[in-house]
């Protein structure tokens, strides 16, 4: 069983017995579910992930204000909730906060991840805000939330990131490819510089992930979690083998022809997709020519005039 469904049988067979019957007038403003940092949120999980912080709790999330009036007793009631539970012992509450499970106040939770405590409408904010923090905020499942205030913001959220600031970052990692893949590389090589044309391959590589993150209007996880998370997307997820081949087929100048051969082919379904959600006017196999004509698709003049990486 998932952790996140571990969670979820914990709080059904404990956590909402405790809520009724010691914090009934306060329990309609109490968000529960699992959220945040950790395999087990994204549902990644397997037998390797129950060494380190891993365990049965689940997150418990009220105001600022409510935590004045009763955060102390909630979490001295969670504290004492069992400390196994399916074969899962559970972490002990540190005193000084920081838990990942347990009572979170809900303007530090968002803090945490985004750097402020509500949402933006700053264009600025979200260019520089890490996807991995929103990957953790969109994640796991809120199991109940009667107040709503915690479900507002992660549900604007998890609509993606606004049009403009999508294709900005859109045109920055197609010219990234372009860059490091279809011009870098094979210059590289040619100089018998193999390891400087290795590394061209990781740029590329890194750049063709976050690029289909994009085009699926989705944020990328932290990387060790990036393939796994292509799995569940809709367009060009199938390229996890082709982009794993790259990185895994030998580095001697043989395999040279062979790589650049699946850095087009890459470069041509990427550029097939842009033609898919009209966001390129460009009529060739040069993505960063596709690149700059991404840019001009975009309606605000001060990220179209940024520049493009």
């Amino acid at each position: 069983m998932k952790g996140l469904e571990i969670s979820k049988e914990f709080y059904n067979a404990y956590g909402k017995e405790m809520l009724k019957t010691q914090f009934y007038e306060y329990i309609d403003r109490i968000a529960v579910g699992l959220v945040g940092e950790g395999s087990q949120c994204f549902g990644y999980d397997d037998n390797l992930s129950i060494d380190h912080d891993f365990d049965a709790g689940f997150c418990l999330w009220i105001t600022s204000d409510d935590y004045q009036i009763f955060g102390f007793k909630l979490e001295r009631a969670y504290a004492k909730l069992p400390k196994e539970f399916m074969g899962l012992k559970r972490n002990p509450m540190s005193p000084v906060g920081g838990n990942r499970n347990g009572v979170i106040v809900i303007e530090d939770f968002y803090k945490k991840f985004l750097g402020v405590s509500y949402l933006p409408d700053s264009l600025d904010w979200w260019l520089s805000v890490p996807s991995t923090a929103l990957a953790s905020v969109c994640n796991g499942e809120v199991f109940v939330d009667n107040l709503g205030e915690f479900s507002k913001i992660r549900n604007q959220l998890k609509k993606g990131y606004p049009e403009d600031v999508r294709l900005k970052k859109l045109s920055a990692h197609t010219a990234f490819m372009a860059q490091a893949g279809q011009y870098n590389y094979k210059r590289c090589v040619d100089r018998g510089e193999t390891g400087a044309g290795q590394l061209a391959i990781f740029e590329f590589v890194k750049n063709a992930i976050s690029t289909i993150y994009l085009l699926n209007n989705k944020y990328e996880p932290f990387y060790k979690w990036v393939y796994r998370g292509m799995r569940d997307l809709d367009i060009l997820g199938n390229l996890e083998l082709s982009l794993v081949g790259l990185t895994e087929l030998d580095n001697a100048p043989a395999f040279a022809e062979a790589k650049y051969e699946i850095i087009e082919a890459i470069a041509k379904m990427v550029i097939t997709e842009l033609y898919n959600q009209n966001i390129t006017d460009a009529s060739c196999l040069d993505l960063e020519k596709h690149a700059y004509s991404i840019l001009d698709h975009i309606n605000s003049p001060t990220l179209r005039n940024m520049h493009i990486m």
